[in-house]
């Protein structure tokens, strides 16, 4: 059924949706995580966005935003323990030179404990995924809380 809708629009209520297939897993990518990436990058109406793949519709879809107040601890909360995630940061710093600045970071999350399957489906469509948002500057792969540890993000800032 997804060959029937790759590259094609179709309605569901008052929303268009278009669907591009990841051509290494077969999934699609929601319009609506392109939407939000732009917003949180040109307008930074969010601190975050994570993302999931529902494996009924074969689709990656926006699961949570995380408003402009939220910190890193709210983000590392939302991730689910057992449970693969896609997500974004925005992350504001000071660099050296006492200068405000801020980059754009994308999460692999892969816990330990998440199913085989999930694992290996978040894989195989990764880069194609984060092709889609343009403007990350930073990505971090983690199996574990300590591998994306607010000192191992900030480090990644220079």
């Amino acid at each position: 059924m997804l060959n029937a809708l790759r590259g094609k629009s179709w309605l569901s209520g008052s929303k268009t949706f278009e669907a591009e297939a990841n051509s290494a897993s077969g999934l699609a990518v929601h319009d609506a995580c392109k939407v939000k990436f732009r917003e949180l990058k040109a307008r930074r109406s969010f601190r975050f966005i994570v993302f999931k793949i529902d494996e009924k519709s074969m689709e990656i879809q926006v699961e949570r935003l995380g408003e402009p107040s939220q910190g890193y601890g709210d983000f590392t909360d939302s991730l689910p323990a057992d449970e693969c995630r896609y997500a974004i940061y925005d992350l504001d710093f000071t660099t050296v030179e006492n200068c405000q600045k801020s980059k754009i970071f994308f999460f692999s999350w892969s816990p330990d404990t998440a199913r085989t399957r999930s694992k290996m489906l978040y894989a195989s469509s990764k880069d194609r995924f984060r092709r889609e948002l343009d403007g990350i500057q930073c990505e971090i792969q983690a199996t574990d809380p300590s591998e994306m540890s607010l000192d191992i993000v900030k480090s990644r800032t220079n």
